[in-house]
């Protein structure tokens, strides 16, 4: 919850990545939250006030995944909520010519988008869901201490330089500084 709320306050996609790790942390836990007090939260060194906080936060998560029904797969609404306005402000900056490095980053990643949304039979994932599952997959193979190959690694180099530059104006379009007064771009 700590670390959530810092996460979206400062890096969007890293925020996203982090509640999807949570969703898959309370399912490896079998949405009990007895199971997740003594795997998760009484390992962090928090104080009492800070672990009953977190407790609380762990209980709502997992009511919300059993109320829209994401106890096995899927995101919660909230975070399917943060893709979906990381999407537009990804369409509207395409489509704005005052953002020409935002265009090139995007198809400088756009092959490996295709090429890893086609491997993973996500023909109906959007370009920014395809990176996000991208990334963490990625973040899954390192912790498993998986190998990875270099052209995954390239793959993944180039989508994470361009979800970095997404995620940069999506902090600032979030504090009315995507644009500068004279409306120029603030890049």
């Amino acid at each position: 919850m700590y670390i959530a709320s810092q996460k979206r306050k400062e890096n969007i996609a890293e925020y996203l990545l982090y509640m999807w790790n949570i969703e898959d942390i309370i399912r490896a836990n079998g949405l009990d939250i007895q199971r997740i007090k003594d795997n998760v939260i009484d390992r962090s060194n928090l104080d009492e006030a800070q672990r009953k906080e977190l407790t609380e936060w762990y209980e709502s998560l997992i009511d919300m995944m059993r109320r829209e029904g994401v106890t096995e797969r899927g995101h919660l609404q909230i975070n399917k909520n943060v893709l979906s306005d990381m999407v537009r402000l990804h369409q509207a900056l395409l489509k704005d010519p005052k953002f020409p490095k935002y265009t090139a980053e995007f198809y400088r990643a756009l092959p490996y988008i295709v090429e890893l949304r086609s491997k993973a039979g996500e023909e109906k994932a959007g370009e920014i869901e395809t990176c996000f599952n991208a990334l963490y997959g990625m973040l899954m193979l390192r912790l498993q201490s998986k190998e990875i190959t270099p052209d995954t690694a390239n793959a993944i180099k180039e989508i994470s330089s361009f979800i970095a530059l997404l995620a940069h104006y999506y902090k600032l379009d979030s504090e009315d500084k995507l644009f500068d007064n004279d409306d120029q771009p603030a890049e």
